[in-house]
């Protein structure tokens, strides 16, 4: 695989990118125009076409300095965490970074068909990873467990369907935790996803995963989604 992390001319940006993609670039910035181009134009290759591990590898070489994402961490005490949008990757994903409050997490929920790669940008997070449910009529079961691990900064995981299921929490009771996140195809955001209860199994979907802030601005009404 050909490291593609380098500085964009003005001819390579998007057609309306966010104003940070205008000026020189640092290295996160470098990180979200890298996963564009691999990724390719709205015309190019389709996002399935895409070895995820390319991704990973990517996130990976990135080292988390928080004076250069620090603009798009925005943060809500009232709520379990944000999604804060970044870039749109030309159509082909969404790129995320979500801040989680101290003790919260998410609920138990799939990824719509999509590839998720998650890396730690602070703190750590806890992942329990879930079996996919299986179709059997009426019969409802509690998902079983297959997997529990730990994330720390640095630090970057995959999901996706074919997987399973999984929530993410911030297990410390006193500071945030920051996580970016790659999500390609963006269906969760188009068409929704589904949660899943812990006690009974029962699949809830939801019509989209909505965001608290796009390219460092924060939204006035928003939905609060998952990853």
């Amino acid at each position: 695989m050909t490291t593609l992390i380098a500085a964009a001319s003005p001819a390579e940006t998007h057609a309306n990118p966010p104003p940070c993609l205008l000026l020189p670039l640092d290295p996160f910035h470098a990180l979200v125009k890298s996963l564009s181009l691999v990724l390719g134009p709205s015309s190019g290759l389709d996002s399935a076409d895409v070895d995820p591990n390319d991704l990973i590898a990517l996130m990976s070489i990135y080292t988390s300095n928080e004076k250069e994402w620090a603009r798009y961490a925005l943060a809500d005490p009232k709520r379990n965490y944000t999604r804060n949008l970044v870039d749109e990757g030309n159509g082909k994903s969404n790129l995320i970074v979500v801040v989680w409050n101290p003790g919260k997490g998410s609920p138990i929920h799939d990824h719509a068909n999509a590839h998720c790669v998650m890396k730690i940008l602070k703190g750590s997070l806890k992942e329990t990873q879930y079996a996919m449910p299986k179709a059997n009529g009426s019969i409802q079961q509690p998902p079983q467990v297959t997997k529990e691990s730990t994330y720390t900064e640095n630090e970057v995981t995959y999901i996706s369907d074919s997987i399973g299921l999984h929530k993410i929490a911030n297990g410390s009771a006193t500071e945030p935790a920051v996580s970016m996140h790659l999500y390609t195809p963006p269906h969760a955001a188009h068409f929704g996803f589904n949660l899943y209860d812990e006690s009974t199994g029962k699949r809830t979907h939801i019509p989209r995963a909505g965001f608290y802030s796009t390219h460092g601005r924060a939204l006035r009404e928003t939905s609060n989604g998952v990853q």
